[in-house]
Order: C-alpha cells, then structure tokens, then sequence
C-alpha cells in the first residue's frame, strides 16, 4: 500500500490527492501544507511549508512515505527534487536543472531554437530602450512576458505599440514581477485556438493526457487582465486529433529528447501551452508540472490509477494510461472580488453543494473559528461537472452557482463558450 506526500497547497493539489485516494493501492495521502477544504475529501493535512526541504525530507522518512509528488512550480525550481534524491528518497517532478523549461523563458526559447521546435519568433532583453525600439519597429500585436515565474500573471497581449511599451516599463523599470520581470522576452503575437497537452515524462518516454482548454481573462468574451485561469474544460472537440498528434511529434518529443542530450533529462508533468495556427501548432509557453486549472478537469477523465501510473514512472516500468472517451469535464473558478489585483479577503465560502454532480476543488481558503471555510486567496475554489456535452456541463455548474450565497465573489459565466 502507498503512503503519498504531495507537495502544495492548491485547487491542483486538492484534485491530485484527490485521485491518489480512488486508488485501492492506496493507504494514505498527506499534503503539505494543503488547504482547509480537502479535509473533507479525507486528505491529511501536514503543517510544513513547501520551501523547508529539511522538514518535508524528516517528514518523508518518519512516516515512510513511499514517494512524494510535486505540485507548484517553485519547490521545483528550488531544488526541491535534487535534494529528495540526494537523501535516497523516492519523488516524481524535474530536477531544478529541468524544471528551468518553466523557470525562464528565455531558457525555453533555446531549447525551441535548438531543436527547432514551432513556437513564436521573439527577442529578449534586459534594457527598457532596446526593448521599446524593438516593440516600435516590430508594432502591435505584440507579446511581452516576464521571463521568470510570474503566477500565471507576467504576459501582456498588447494589441497597441503604446500598450506594449507600458508593460515594458512596468516590467522593466517598475519592477512589476520583481526579478521575474528583470529581462522580458518579446514575442510575436499568434492566431489560433488556444489548449493545453498535458504528458506524463520519463526522459524519452512520453504519455500524452487528454487535452484541455484555459479561459485565462478575469471576465466574460476574454476581457479583463490575465490570471492564473478562471475556468477549463476537456476535451476540447474543435482541436482535431490530427493537430495533437502533430504536436507530439514536432513540439514534445523533439523537447523531451532534447533536454536529455542537453544534459537535464526531464521527469514529471510537461505542460505544453500551445496554439493551433494556419501553420500547424505552436508553442505559448512550458510548464514543469501540471497545470492549474486543467489538472481539475483532466484528472477526474483519467480511468487507470494514477498513483500506480507514478508508481511505474519512478521504477521505469511501463504504465497504463486510460481515458473517458465519451463526455466533457467543465470547471468554473470561483474568486475574490479584485482578483488578480487586490482582492478581499474573509467571505464565508460554500462547503455544501446541493447537486451531487458537481464537485468541488478548494484553492484559496482557511477556516475561521468556528470551523467554517473561508476566502484566504484570489482563486478560492473550482466547481467541476461531468455531462453528455459542454452545454448540459455548464448548466449543472451554473446552476448550482445560482443558488449559492456569494457576495465578494465572482466568476465567468461563459466557461467553455469557444466549443459551443
């Protein structure tokens, strides 16, 4: 039986643990640190913070975790998996060498170059001058994103030469993301639908899941500034097969085959967000992990055990790797009023849901103290269905959002609108 550790605190990791206790193999799921919200999903929750290794790694041999999976981007990229590995214990996520496919985009661009992989022609700079000339002379639409880790928040589609120079100077000279956001890469803006593949990697070795589609806007018909994702769903029909087989081929198998020759073989979640153009697909950006919030609505379409599917990953052994063929999975985040600025803080937050159809995932919350769920975070929760169809998916989540008490909440109402 398996005692697993995930690492995280989120709406991804509560839908990762989640999965792991369906298995039979397993005995027990801890999180660290978790939210209030996946206790009731019978998820143990272990106070330790996800940048204090030395704890993470006692705690591990104490309780002879048989392995821990990783969640957030930032352990990765702290090393997180290096230092695991170093002390002989068992964990699924890249190395911080590896997980850099996320950490820098720059540093993602050439692998694409090297191994010419399709993706947007770009520039990256450090200085605001050179930066602007080159936005004036190339004109909008334009791409401008923080080169570091920026919570999903550090890329501006600016549709005006003018717009583009202000995220540039906010960036650059405002200090906006901090030393995400000291060089920026520059990049050509693509047309195209928008999705998510999402593979299990084990080197050269690749699983490829069911895709997914991010509405990334804070409001309605994609307005409003970019969050880390306000609703999902998959599959995403209008994407042919034919498009995701040509992405495996020409966009993850020449990266995974890549990164091992270049010294910093990669295992864990890839995320590839891409885009289907005239000219076949192309890459937005990586990540080093599973996406938040496709992993809600990818997850719960897997049909083999996800944790014997890591299992097998981490003993080099072949994995089975399933999928709902029929039907659509749909969520809808749930978030403070202000998000992804300033935001409140404190609402009281649904616990009970009266359709036993929908599910929820809880990101952003604590208790209060009278043991009551409350908003402690931008995006709180994600309210997740399984229908027929996208329309009839939509309608048991929105229906059940109609019936709740949400003041100081708020959400999209179109999730899903682009595979009506």
């Amino acid at each position: 039986m398996f005692k697993i550790l995930v690492i995280g605190f989120g709406g991804r990791e509560h839908a990762i643990a989640k999965k792991f206790l369906e298995s039979e193999k397993v005995e027990k799921v801890y999180v660290a640190k978790g939210n209030a919200g996946m206790k009731r999903d019978g998820i143990i929750l272990v106070d330790i913070a996800e940048d204090d290794h030395a704890s993470l790694i006692q705690f591990a041999k104490e309780k002879q975790i048989s392995w821990t999976f990783v969640g957030p981007e930032v352990p990765l990229l702290n090393g997180i998996v290096d230092d695991f590995t170093a002390v002989g214990l068992k964990i699924f996520g890249p190395t911080k060498a590896a997980a850099m496919i996320e950490g820098s985009k720059n540093f993602a661009k050439e692998i694409m170059d090297k191994y010419d992989v399709p993706t947007a022609s770009y520039k990256t700079f450090s200085d605001f001058s050179k930066a602007k000339a080159y936005v004036e002379i190339k004109g909008a639409p334009i791409v401008i994103k923080a080169d570091g880790l920026a919570a999903g928040k550090g890329v501006v589609v600016a549709f005006t030469v003018e717009e583009a120079i202000l995220a540039l100077s906010n960036m650059l000279e405002g200090n906006q993301f901090g030393e995400s956001g000291s060089c920026v890469v520059v990049e050509e803006f693509l047309e195209g639908e928008e999705f998510s593949l999402l593979s299990f990697v084990k080197g050269e070795k690749i699983y490829p899941m069911v895709i997914a589609q991010d509405h990334k806007r804070a409001y309605d018909n994609d307005k409003g500034p970019n969050t880390g994702g306000m609703g999902t769903y998959s599959p995403v029909l209008q994407i042919s097969q034919k498009i995701v087989d040509e992405a495996l081929e020409k966009i993850i198998k020449p990266v995974a085959s890549g990164m091992g020759k270049d010294g910093t073989p990669f295992t864990g979640i890839l995320y590839a967000g891409l885009i289907a153009t005239k000219e076949g697909p192309k890459v937005i950006e990586f990540n080093a992990r599973f996406g938040d919030p496709e992993t809600q609505v990818v997850l719960p379409r897997l049909t083999s055990d996800l944790a014997q599917i890591i299992d097998d990953l981490l003993y080099d052994k072949e994995p089975v790797v399933t999928w709902h063929k029929d039907g659509v999975t749909l969520g809808v985040v749930v978030a403070a009023e202000g998000y992804p600025r300033e935001y409140k803080k404190g609402m009281l937050v649904p616990a009970e849901f009266k359709n036993s159809e929908v599910t929820p995932y809880y990101a952003g919350v604590a208790c209060n103290e009278n043991g009551e769920l409350i908003a402690n975070g931008g995006r709180v929760f994600l309210l997740c269905a399984t229908a027929d169809n996208v329309k009839t998916a939509q309608k048991k989540i929105y229906d059940e959002l109609d019936q709740q008490t949400l003041d100081g909440f708020f959400y999209r109402k179109d999730i899903g609108y682009k595979a009506d």
